[in-house]
C-alpha cells in the first residue's frame, strides 16, 4: 500500500475510532486498501495439493469445488479467480507464500 493510502487508512481509523464515521463506511475503506490478491498459478495449486498428499478429488472437496473444475485449474485450462471464494482464497494463500 502506498504511503499516502496508509495515511488516509489511518486516518480512517482514527475518525471511526471517534464516531466521526460509520461502520459500513469503515469498511469500504478497509476493503479498498486491501494489497491486490495474486492470481495463482497452475503450478502453486498443484504443489499445494501434492503437498499435502491428497488426490485432486478430495482436495476440490476441501475447496467446495468439483473434480473437473480442479483438473482444469491444475491444467491452466480455466482459471481459479473467478471461481474461488474466500475460504478457497485462504487456503491456498497460507500453503503458497
Amino acid at each position: 500500500m502506498s504511503e499516502i493510502l496508509n495515511i488516509a487508512h489511518d486516518m480512517a481509523k482514527d475518525l471511526f475510532k471517534v464516531g466521526a464515521m460509520d461502520e459500513i463506511t469503515m469498511r469500504e475503506i478497509d476493503t479498498l486498501c486491501l494489497p491486490p490478491k495474486r492470481p495463482f498459478m497452475p503450478e502453486d495449486i498443484r504443489r499445494i495439493r501434492l503437498a499435502n498428499h491428497v488426490s485432486q478429488a478430495v482436495f476440490a472437496a476441501i475447496m467446495g469445488i468439483g473434480k473437473t473444475t480442479m483438473h482444469q485449474w491444475e491444467q491452466g485450462q480455466k482459471t481459479q479467480a473467478a471461481q474461488r471464494n474466500a475460504f478457497s482464497t485462504s487456503l491456498i494463500e497460507r500453503a503458497c507464500p
